[in-house]
């Protein structure tokens, strides 16, 4: 038995960082594919421009100034931890290497974390509002007749229902521009910190050392001119469709918007299907086998969180 003393803690100190770093960099994050990660340096960010896509026009007389829109989305930041506790008599017995898989798990728990936020987020999108005040699945998105906003509004879905469909939604995004479909708010990043001194509070009330992490962020939605859901059934038809609707989106004024549909999101339980539309070279249509125009055509993402 090992006394627990300045080298002793110190060696839990570079174990527990070692492993937290190693498992890192080891771990892929899904939400960069549709999340643009914007920083914050306050409580909260408010996205006021948001609904004011830029357009190129000829120069003729002076500059048309485009106003941003004061439409006050705004993200609130929270926090998150993760508390891990070893018993002091462990590190006394030498057995802190195996704590070894939880320091790991910890690191990929907490890398991840940001996918949890944002494909929740997506999900809960029929019944949570963005810019404009509607859901962000929605059939009723005002686009104003006019580029200024004195026109009538023509209300516009980006979600398709079929009520006799019973599995679970599926998404169709352009992911192609600077800003993507979702917004993931970074506040503080995350960060290891570690109570590995015997005169700790947690060491004299519960006997144990203790390490966690933190971080400071939040999910938030982007234009939802950039994202289609369908609660209908994944197929070629109803992709197309999805496909044709989103490249007919228009801004205020009437000019499209140029969208261009780059990523199919879809739940674990939809993965055979997806795959099979956008990998096979032929597929069955109303009883006849036909080449298949959809393979290749967007790429394909497969969320467990969904």
């Amino acid at each position: 038995m090992a006394a627990i003393n300045a080298a002793v803690l110190q060696a839990l100190r570079t174990m527990v960082r070692s492993e937290f770093q190693n498992a890192l960099t080891k771990t892929e994050p899904l939400y960069l594919k549709i999340a643009s990660v914007v920083p914050s340096n306050t409580k909260s960010n408010t996205y006021g421009w948001l609904g004011s896509m830029p357009t190129m026009r000829e120069w003729i007389g002076a500059r048309v100034i485009n106003s941003i829109k004061e439409h006050g989305y705004s993200i609130t930041n929270r926090t998150f931890e993760t508390t891990i506790g070893i018993c002091r008599d462990d590190v006394e017995d030498e057995v802190i290497g195996t704590y070894k898989p939880m320091v790991q798990a910890l690191a990929q728990e907490g890398e991840e974390f940001p996918d949890d936020l944002v494909f929740e987020l997506l999900a809960d999108g029929f019944s949570t509002l963005c810019y404009d005040g509607q859901n962000f699945f929605d059939t009723d998105h005002p686009v104003n007749e006019k580029h200024d906003g004195t026109g009538d509004n023509v209300s516009v879905a980006n979600m398709a229902l079929d009520a006799a469909y019973t599995g679970e939604p599926w998404f169709l995004l352009d992911t192609t521009r600077p800003l993507k479909p979702v917004i993931f708010q970074e506040r503080r990043k995350l960060d290891l910190n570690t109570l590995f001194n015997p005169t700790d509070p947690a060491v004299w009330t519960n006997n144990e050392f203790q390490f966690g992490t933190d971080m400071r962020c939040e999910a938030g939605f982007g234009f939802w001119q950039m994202a289609f859901a369908n609660k209908r059934a994944l197929n070629a038809d109803n992709l197309w469709d999805t496909i044709e609707k989103m490249k007919a989106f228009k801004r205020d004024g009437g000019k499209k918007l140029k969208i261009r549909p780059s990523l199919l999101v879809v739940p674990s339980s939809l993965e055979q299907a997806a795959t099979k539309l956008l990998t096979r070279e032929l597929i069955d249509e109303n009883g006849t086998t036909v080449e298949n125009e959809l393979k290749g055509k967007v790429e394909l993402l497969v969320v467990p969180q969904l």
